[in-house]
């Protein structure tokens, strides 16, 4: 049997997430720490690393409360839904560059992003706009 060439076979779901092409929408690995109870981490999280000398390098969803001498600095945003349990970190793949939807991005329960959590997403190459949805 052919296949048509002309025929759509297979076409991506629109999220809202990415509002634009520029800059281009670039990914990487990161490793998120494991949490005190199990969660999905879903796709549009925004995450912190974990710097300073009581850091470790792992990233935490924005809005986590510090530890001792941590950073906790506004860095990436999730590209998929992930599972993270209470054994073991997790690795996933995040945005470190794109034009992404501010009403799409999620944060910890009870936090609001600050213009200081935008702007060290902005110094990364992450730019927060406003989108219309439709």
């Amino acid at each position: 049997m052919s296949k048509r060439l002309d025929e759509t076979l297979n076409t991506p779901d629109y999220d809202g997430l990415i509002v634009g092409n520029k800059p281009v929408a670039d990914v990487f690995s990161v490793t998120i720490r494991k949490l005190g109870a199990a969660a999905t981490l879903k796709r549009g999280t925004v995450l912190s690393l974990s710097t300073g000398s009581g850091g470790d390098g792992k990233c935490v969803v924005l809005g986590t409360t510090a530890g001792s001498n941590e950073t906790l600095t506004a860095n990436c945003v999730l590209c998929d839904d992930v599972e993270v349990g209470t054994s073991a970190d997790v690795t996933a793949i995040a945005y470190r560059t794109g034009k992404l939807n501010a009403g799409r991005l999620i944060v910890a329960t009870g936090y609001t992003m600050t213009a200081a959590d935008k702007e060290a997403l902005r110094n990364g190459g992450i730019l927060i706009d406003t989108a219309i949805e439709a």
